[in-house]
């Protein structure tokens, strides 16, 4: 979003400067005027402080905006100013990005821009849904209970990520040992049996054959097959980049055996929880529905989001659509449809995502006892291939002699 530094005289003739972040010059004039001041100069600056603090410094953690939110929402809730409140908070973060993002947030406050004009000149740290959030409470006058929302979303946001990456980590971790081990064994163990099964002058086992030509095969091409892996895992990235690709591509996700449905229940948590807190905090449903769309984190969902809106913008409900996507279990879609009917939308949408998290919950723990045997399973299969692949043609010599 552009910024504009302005001069201008007040009602007692004096001097008065300051910056207005807004989308066009007109906008500018029309804020000026409201405030009764005469217009001397409006012009377009840059946020160099910005770009610059973006390339200095690594991303701010989720954590440590939420712990600002809160301590923010304490202060306010105390009378403290929000100016003195932003200077108090500065002093004590230690991230260097974030630090400098406050000190500009805190200049930008001191020359008349507003706490949510200010912090969305910051996308990098403060995202749609905390700036139009931050907005409804200073409008509202409620910004100490709006900020402790935002903490509060972002606490349960995150642990909720962080159920899912404990959940996806430990089989990552399991699969990528074993098949690390495995070529190991292919390229490194198996030639060795291989010169000595030479020496035999017999024709091999049909296992042991199998498994020479396949450790021939990674000892020549290795190099080759690596590249091809990582030249398809960056073309699939890229085609996630096109929107026909990634609504494919998330399609599948969710279609997924084990994985789908765990990545299922933590999208419609996420959707119940960001738009009962927006409509709680009193965004307009419209712009709700356009951050839920922008932060769901899947294309497949996002159609249906869209979709959603065209209905409300036409005066419709929200279950309809959802109901049509069949993405949506009946449960969910009939419970906002309840919600709907007698004006308590966010209780339905809140008492959902706390199911969804307990059904997340129940999920993580049952795909550990479920993949935990599968890839021991496999891993035996495959290391049994092997040593019985090995092995047979000493066995066969054995019994010949």
């Amino acid at each position: 979003m552009p910024t504009f530094k302005y001069i201008a005289k007040n009602r007692e003739s004096r001097t008065v400067t300051g910056k207005i972040s807004t989308d066009n010059k007109a906008n500018v004039i029309e804020e000026l005027r409201k405030r009764k001041l005469t217009i001397i100069s409006v012009i377009e600056v840059k946020d160099v402080v910005e770009r610059k603090s973006s390339f200095q410094s690594k991303k701010v953690k989720g954590e440590e905006i939420v712990i600002f939110a809160r301590q923010l929402a304490t202060m306010v809730d105390a009378g403290i100013p929000i100016i003195q409140g932003l200077d108090a908070l500065g002093e004590q973060v230690t991230h260097p990005m974030f630090k400098k993002v406050l000190g500009t947030v805190q200049e930008d406050i001191e020359h008349g821009t507003s706490l949510s004009a200010a912090f969305s000149k910051h996308p990098q740290v403060f995202d749609n849904l905390f700036t139009n959030m931050v907005k409804v409470g200073e409008t509202g006058g409620a910004l100490s209970v709006v900020l402790d929302r935002i903490a509060t979303y972002m606490e349960k946001t995150l642990r909720l990520k962080r159920k899912v990456k404990s959940a996806l980590i430990y089989p990552s971790v399991v699969i990528s040992m074993a098949t690390l081990i495995t070529v190991v064994l292919l390229v490194k163990v198996v030639p060795t049996f291989t010169e000595i099964y030479s020496s035999f002058d017999q024709e091999l086992p049909a296992m042991t054959q199998i498994l020479v030509n396949i450790s021939n095969a990674l000892r020549h091409q290795l190099i080759f097959y690596i590249a091809g892996l990582a030249a398809v895992f960056f073309g699939m990235r890229q085609w996630h980049k096109t929107d026909k690709g990634a609504l494919v591509l998330d399609g599948m996700t969710l279609k997924l055996p084990i994985f789908g449905d765990l990545l299922r229940k933590v999208a419609i948590s996420r959707f119940s929880r960001t738009l009962a807190t927006l409509v709680q905090s009193g965004v307009p449903i419209l712009e709700s529905l356009d951050i839920v769309e922008k932060t769901i984190g899947n294309r497949v969902l996002e159609t249906v989001v869209r979709d959603v809106k065209g209905n409300v913008r036409e005066g419709e409900s929200l279950a309809a659509p959802l109901v049509k996507s069949g993405v949506f279990p009946p449960m969910v879609t009939r419970m906002i449809g309840v919600g709907e009917k007698s004006g308590k939308m966010e209780t339905m949408l809140l008492k959902i995502s706390e199911f969804y998290d307990d059904q997340v919950d129940t999920a993580v723990e049952g795909l550990t006892s479920v993949i935990e045997p599968l890839i021991i399973g496999v891993l035996g299969i495959v290391i049994g291939f092997i040593v019985v692949a090995l092995f047979l043609p000493i066995i066969n010599i054995t019994q010949i002699i």
